[in-house]
């Protein structure tokens, strides 16, 4: 189900295959985030026009609305969607223990389930293992996430500790689950989804080590990095990062989960990472903010992976605008002149500014194009590069 194709010469970067049921993916890839089975503001036709290799959809949400029934008398979240490409489900994990790790109110986190109050209504509900599984085999995606406890990184070692031993445990009763599953769909081939166990650890390497170690043992298609990839300070957690790549098989995917900067997509291809996904080109689009590639990705071929001293060197490969600004008020030049888009090239970063200033939902719309079509096209350079043994 995945296959590398090609390795680079001078970092852990690589080029690969997946094949699923809904389609082929060449990695390094990168996935949007689609939350309640829609990226805000965009079609399925958009999506399809933009070339997107897939999405992720968030099985803590489709769960609570419209819920799993709706979307299996669909046919599940292609159909439900209109997208039949791949995609990916999250196990709902991390909505959960944010919310719980930020308030204790709303819910408690035991060794054998999640309790938790729907923010919709107030109504209670338990997520188990198996039934994030069930979950997920009812939406009929291609690839799953294991549930896992993601506890913040401002956590002492022991409470962190704690939540290895419990995404450990999880992981195995999930592997279960699939495996039942997997007979009970009769799923084979490449018709059976791919199920990936998530790394915590934390910033402390040993916990990470110990982790993935378990979790190497007991046989995933891949492995994520678990929490947010920024300590306390905001700081990116390159070296808890390499080193987790590191532990993992060269023949297993590597998901860096939440990874959505492009300095830091890039940073992570380097490390040998194969799929990102984020909310930052869409949410951020949402608010003005606007990514263009500035020059060609150029990265000194003599730097090793571990150097990380070429981030600041070549941050000018892209740059952002905030349309919102004044000055672009009389710009009457084109959203993106370098779009394959005709509706970026034909309205003018005048009309845009015009349309945040009174909150159309157009104003979204044209902002999510743009910011994906700039991470698809970021994407196919890396791979160029890779194949290339310029990064």
């Amino acid at each position: 189900m995945f296959k590398i194709l090609k390795k680079s010469k001078i970092s852990n970067a690589r080029l690969g295959l997946i094949k699923t049921a809904h389609g082929d993916i060449k990695t390094p890839f990168f996935m949007p985030d689609a939350t309640r089975a829609v990226i805000k503001n965009l079609s399925s036709e958009d999506s399809r026009a933009l070339g997107l290799d897939g999405f992720v959809i968030n099985t803590y949400h489709l769960y609570l609305q419209p819920g799993i029934e709706i979307i299996k008398k669909s046919g599940g979240a292609h159909n439900f969607m209109d997208w039949q490409g791949p995609i990916l489900s999250d196990s709902g994990g991390y909505q959960v223990f944010s919310l719980l790790h930020k308030n204790k109110i709303n819910g408690i986190i035991t060794n054998d389930k999640v309790v938790f109050k729907s923010p919709i209504n107030g109504a209670r509900h338990e997520l188990t293992p198996e039934k994030s599984i069930q979950i997920q085999f009812a939406l009929g995606v291609d690839m799953m996430v294991v549930l896992d406890d993601c506890p913040p990184n401002n956590y002492t070692d022991n409470q962190i500790s704690q939540a290895v031993d419990r995404t450990v445990a999880w992981a195995e009763r999930c592997l279960k689950e699939f495996n039942k599953q997997i007979k009970k769909h009769c799923l084979i081939g490449k018709k059976q989804p791919m199920l990936f166990a998530v790394i915590q650890g934390g910033a402390n390497k040993k916990l990470r080590q110990l982790c993935a170690e378990k979790l190497i043992k007991l046989g995933f298609d891949g492995y994520g990095f678990g929490a947010r990839p920024i300590d306390n300070q905001g700081k990116f957690l390159k070296d808890v990062l390499q080193f987790t790549a590191n532990l993992i098989p060269e023949n297993k995917l590597r998901f860096g989960l939440g990874i959505g900067l492009p300095e830091d997509i890039v940073n992570c291809a380097r490390m040998g990472w194969d799929m990102f996904d984020c909310v930052i080109p869409t949410r951020e689009g949402r608010h003005g903010k606007l990514f263009f590639q500035k020059n060609k990705l150029s990265i000194n071929s003599t730097i090793l992976p571990q150097d990380f001293n070429f981030q600041k060197k070549y941050l000018k490969f892209y740059q952002t605008i905030n349309i919102n600004n004044a000055i672009y008020k009389k710009d009457f030049s084109s959203i993106n002149f370098n779009s394959r888009l005709p509706i970026l090239r034909q309205h003018s970063r005048a009309y845009l500014h015009h349309l945040f200033k009174i909150n159309d939902p157009l104003a979204g719309r044209l902002a999510s194009l743009n910011n994906l079509e700039f991470y698809s096209r970021l994407i196919i350079e890396i791979r160029s590069m890779i194949l290339a043994d310029k990064i």
